[in-house]
């Protein structure tokens, strides 16, 4: 059974890696097995989560690169596979939320949310699936949200980008899985990281998204490293095109 979850010899590549969820599947990746390029802009930041998943006993490496620039996703993917040979596996979980009201959206900042949460981890996975599909096998996971399936006060840019990201699954689905690359994203409740500093540091408004869970709490990173783990391995073969909801049972009331 150990095996089905086992990524032993293959390639991850995680975006977003130097801080929140994408640092803490980065780590759980390496720690199942896996060689782990984690990407981000902050070296500094990469160089901490290097140390850490040094520490847990995995195997990582750092590309440094602003994934916003599209046009320089080619470079990066190339990049990507000098450091650590080209991956099995890509995490997307790089992503920005303005938090601006719908009256005050600026086209840049629109713009750039869509490059980075949307645009971005299609074409660096359109530049990473022909080694994929080489060799029969591969995993792209896409981050979702809570806003893919419902609309929050200051998220119209973000939940715009996030209700494409399940959208996108699908259509990468239908695309590649008969190649053997499976597509799934998972879409995290309320988790503590950077991206949601703004509605932990409120502590009533974190009891109040806590109470609207079936489970009566908000998330840990660590309830992420399972179904991350699932998606990335044997275990889920037979599962693309999927969104799961790690949320509490949030979506569920």
């Amino acid at each position: 059974m150990a095996g089905l979850f086992d990524l032993s010899g293959r390639v991850a590549c995680v975006t977003g890696a130097s801080s929140g969820i994408g640092r803490r599947l980065a780590t759980a990746l390496a720690e199942a097995g896996a060689t782990v390029v984690g990407v981000a802009r902050r070296q500094d930041q990469l160089d901490a989560w290097l140390t850490e998943a040094e520490a847990a006993g995995g195997r990582g490496l750092a590309c440094v690169a602003d994934l916003a620039d599209l046009a320089a996703l080619e470079d990066i993917a190339a990049r990507i596979a000098e450091a650590g040979g080209a991956p099995d596996i890509l995490v997307n979980a790089a992503g920005l939320n303005t938090r601006q009201a719908a009256d005050a959206v600026t086209a840049e900042g629109w713009q750039r949310t869509l490059d980075l949460n949307l645009s971005a981890p299609f074409f660096l996975a359109q530049a990473l699936v022909p080694a994929m599909r080489a060799r029969g096998w591969g995993r792209i996971i896409n981050l979702a949200s809570l806003q893919s399936e419902r609309a929050f006060a200051g998220g119209i840019a973000y939940g715009t980008s996030k209700g494409g990201v399940v959208q996108m699954t699908r259509a990468m689905a239908e695309a590649w899985s008969r190649d053997g690359i499976t597509c799934n994203a998972l879409a995290p409740g309320f988790f503590p990281t950077e991206l949601t500093a703004a509605v932990f540091d409120d502590a009533a408004r974190a009891e109040r998204n806590a109470a609207q869970t079936c489970i009566g709490r908000n998330g840990k990173l660590d309830d992420l490293v399972g179904p991350a783990v699932f998606l990335a391995s044997p275990a889920s073969d037979y599962v693309t095109g999927q969104t799961l909801f790690v949320d509490g049972g949030f979506t569920a009331k």
